[in-house]
């Protein structure tokens, strides 16, 4: 898989895309990551990349040109599955569009900035628009991080025991099951019995039943969607 992220800070992308498991897919190859610097395209000396709204109202907003100059640039190179805008008012993000989007070939991820981007470039470029959650950062980096970390885990051969993102929160659903290890008792706090029964039937159908337990208690929402 090939992912294009447009970002007007890259810095901010350096270490999320530089550790843990994203890293580890890069060097398998399962995936690679490229970070464009929008700026690079900007106006002028100063590689203007934002202006005052039409209309008025606070805030800067992201130029048309130079997004259009650098999408334009990538398309050229090779088709995209989809081009991302990451935005608060997007279609929030669920396990089911992560798996999707494991399974495609190129994805660009755009970050906004500012008081977010020209409206035509999300009329006209943009295929899928995504929330991490109702709230607002700064910019979209952290938010694509979040992306790119979900999607590149799910992607087959990543995870070297491909079973445990299979068993996460959300792939059924339903929340995970409680998970306990070594030693059986600390503190006087014990270990369900059950799951030190090695009886594999009971150890499943207890997990089933935590996992159930646990969604409707902390997230009922899921079970009525």
């Amino acid at each position: 898989m090939r992912i294009d992220i447009l970002t007007l800070l890259p810095e901010l992308l350096e270490s999320p895309l530089g550790h843990s498991i994203v890293k580890r897919a890069q060097d398998k190859g399962a995936v690679d990551i490229r970070v464009h610097n929008i700026r690079e395209y900007g106006k002028g000396s100063y590689r203007q990349v934002d202006d005052y709204a039409f209309g008025g109202g606070a805030g800067m907003v992201m130029t048309v040109a130079p997004v259009f100059e650098l999408i334009k640039k990538l398309k050229a190179e090779r088709p995209y599955d989809e081009i991302i805008y990451l935005t608060p008012d997007g279609e929030r993000l669920a396990q089911p569009a992560v798996n999707r989007l494991s399974v495609v070939t190129n994805i660009i991820i755009l970050c906004g900035h500012y008081k977010g981007v020209d409206q035509r470039i999300r009329e006209h470029l943009i295929t899928k628009e995504i929330s991490i959650g109702d709230y607002v950062l700064s910019g979209g980096e952290l938010a694509a991080a979040v992306l790119v970390d979900a999607v590149v885990r799910v992607i087959p051969g990543v995870i070297s025991d491909e079973t445990s993102a299979l068993t996460d929160s959300f792939q059924d659903g339903l929340l995970a099951p409680p998970v306990y290890t070594r030693p059986e008792e600390f503190n006087g706090w014990r270990v369900p019995d059950v799951l030190l029964s090695g009886n594999h039937k009971l150890i499943a159908e207890w997990q089933e039943e935590q996992a159930m337990l646990r969604t409707r208690q902390l997230r009922p929402d899921l079970l009525n969607e």
